[in-house]
């Protein structure tokens, strides 16, 4: 089973960090509000990146790195993926295949 660290931009303009093995029902699980108290009131929620890991364990490793990074530097993560998604898949230092999910439902400035 395939387990993936994500990153989704809620509608305050905040990230959330999380990991799960299915990014469809987790994300609705969020967007309906039963899926984190940070998240529940913060919705809708946008994937706007994702990570494949081998397990649990890798996925939950990269989620603390992510979650230790500054804001810069996670909205630096995604547009490195957005670029990543334009010349498809590639592998990054832990061996797992970076996919990001770009939000398409409203644009930023960064």
């Amino acid at each position: 089973m395939s387990w993936f660290c994500y990153l989704l931009r809620c509608a305050d303009d905040t990230l959330y960090c999380g990991i799960t093995n299915d990014l469809e029902k987790r994300l609705a699980a969020h967007n309906a509000g039963t899926a984190s108290k940070y998240t529940r009131t913060r919705a809708p929620m946008a994937l706007v990146f994702a990570e494949d890991s081998p397990d649990r364990s890798a996925a939950s490793k990269r989620e603390m790195e992510i979650k230790a990074l500054s804001r810069a530097d996670k909205l630096a993560l995604i547009e490195s993926g957005l670029k990543t998604l334009r010349q498809f898949h590639h592998k990054n230092e832990s061996g797992c295949a970076r996919r990001p999910w770009p939000d398409t439902s409203r644009d930023r400035p960064t």
